[in-house]
């Protein structure tokens, strides 16, 4: 079941949010997680039904070893043997769904022969439920959890809005919103800043990134069936893939936090403009923030962080992000993407210390060394895109290559009508601000970063224009919100990108 589908927009969400109310009115404050769980589950289910086992497997043995760790069960292993074997499950979970077709098929190629294994279908969302239970696992261990029930922990795994692709929640962000028996009550401003939020995600879903798709989709076709493409064609492909995905995941994570929102639980934010930021640390710190986080405090920092010394940092660094490529797919694309930014991230630091050398005061800037510093970030993630895209190293060596003009520089006659379309999504994720910044007084989500400064003019006209729950925007919402149904309802449904990983 899809977010922009016409059963989940239209009966299963408003019956859910029905009957949870009803409960929570009545005070059968357990009988509402219960049904929210229930819910939950058969909302992982419609997938693919055979694969809810493997869900509820996985809650039950890590709420099992949770409670082991955090002494709430008496068993006789040391809590770092049961640690490493919590996680190690985990891993071989994810290893087997995720990567055994991946590992069988270099070893056929190193060896030259062909191994009989059958195709593996990848169970939706178990990067990230393993994940999220792999930290609740730590900080168990760590004595950083509560006294949950079995019944929050799994409303905690497998809350429906954030289940299937994120955010990856922490226990300590949602769970303690559930004791909040204020969430059990209907909430007129809850319900229409969720409406507001999730409104927002579908229009940039349907009308802005399956649109770039349309584009980009052709272009990287081409180029894996290893046709030549013009310098113009390869660009355009690549822009518009990179304004897809941002919409698309932008648009997710909004309606995951609007969904949520409605049932009057906040999710932390996992999308904050990451096309502004200056540079690559800045842009990790904006894309899928929950993934930079879990790597950043799971992972780098117990590899030593920037503890040992500037060689030591960078070799942590790309450790990381080769991992966090991999965690986003099984292929050598996304091994080399997430290497990628690994030099990027190397390479920032560096151009920072060498900065600092030379005695910049590197918290002072102006506009135009930020505006030079943000297109600088933002070409190195195109190119980035082009790997995390590509079908194969081939077609992406050959996309790279055409954009780097090797393969020589030639426009399309479809340029006029490309460039258009191009100049107003670059006006839009630059110039206008998020939702979160639209909503900011209502504060929509968890984690809100400090709003920047603009010039006065700008302040002014966006805070004249900063969302109300009034006629107004309910009008403007609503024919937005109009257009994107009924766009849905002649068009064949379309994952979410982020689905696949």
């Amino acid at each position: 079941m899809l977010f922009n589908s016409p059963e989940f927009i239209f009966l299963f969400l408003p019956l859910t949010l029905f009957f949870f109310f009803m409960l929570g009115r009545k005070g059968y404050y357990q009988g509402a997680i219960a049904f929210l769980v229930a819910a939950s589950l058969l909302f992982y289910a419609w997938w693919n039904p055979p694969y809810l086992a493997l869900l509820i497997f996985s809650i039950f043995f890590n709420y099992t070893v949770g409670s082991a760790l955090s002494k709430r069960l008496i068993l006789s292993v040391s809590p770092k043997l049961l640690l490493v074997l919590g996680i190690a499950v985990n891993l071989a979970l994810i290893g087997y769904f995720k990567y055994a077709n991946f590992f069988v098929y270099n070893v056929s190629f190193i060896l030259g022969k062909t191994f009989n294994f059958d195709q593996i279908i990848l169970p939706l969302a178990i990067s990230f439920f393993t994940f999220q239970q792999i930290t609740y696992l730590v900080d168990a261990y760590r004595g950083e959890t509560q006294d949950y029930s079995f019944l929050e922990y799994c409303l905690f795994v497998t809350f429906f809005p954030q289940l299937i692709a994120g955010p990856i929640v922490h226990h300590k962000e949602v769970m303690p919103q559930f004791a909040n028996k204020s969430i059990y009550r209907f909430n007129p401003e809850d319900l229409a800043v969720g409406v507001t939020i999730f409104s927002i995600g579908l229009i940039k879903k349907v009308l802005i990134a399956d649109i770039a798709g349309l584009y980009a989709t052709p272009v990287f076709n081409a180029a894996a069936s290893g046709e030549l493409l013009t310098f113009y064609d390869a660009w355009s492909g690549a822009l518009f893939y990179t304004f897809q995905l941002y919409f698309d995941f932008s648009g997710y994570s909004e309606m995951a936090i609007g969904a949520a929102r409605m049932f009057g639980i906040k999710l932390p934010l996992n999308f904050n403009s990451p096309y502004k930021a200056v540079n690559i640390s800045d842009f990790w710190r904006r894309w899928h923030i929950t993934l930079s986080n879990f790597l950043r405090d799971y992972l780098y920092i117990p590899l030593g962080g920037n503890r040992k010394g500037e060689l030591r940092r960078n070799l942590n660094l790309i450790i990381t992000m080769l991992l966090g490529g991999l965690w986003h797919g099984a292929g050598w694309t996304f091994v080399l993407w997430g290497g990628l930014h690994g030099v990027y991230l190397c390479l920032n630091h560096q151009w920072r210390s060498c900065r600092k050398f030379l005695g910049h005061d590197l918290k002072k800037s102006n506009w135009w060394s930020r505006t030079i510093s943000c297109f600088i970030t933002f070409i190195a993630v195109v190119f980035g895109w082009v790997l995390f895209r590509a079908d194969n190293l081939d077609s992406a060596s050959l996309m790279v290559q055409t954009m780097l003009g090797i393969n020589g520089i030639s426009l399309s006659a479809s340029m006029v009508t490309f460039k258009k379309l191009l100049i107003i999504l670059f006006l839009f994720i630059w110039l206008i601000p998020n939702s979160q910044q639209w909503m900011e007084q209502y504060k929509p989500a968890l984690n809100l970063p400090v709003v920047k400064t603009y010039s006065n003019w700008y302040s002014q006209v966006w805070k004249k224009l900063q969302w109300q729950p009034n006629q107004t925007f309910g009008i403007i919402i609503g024919v937005l919100l109009f257009i994107a149904i009924k766009t849905i309802l002649t068009a064949v449904d379309s994952e979410f990108l982020y689905f696949n990983f």
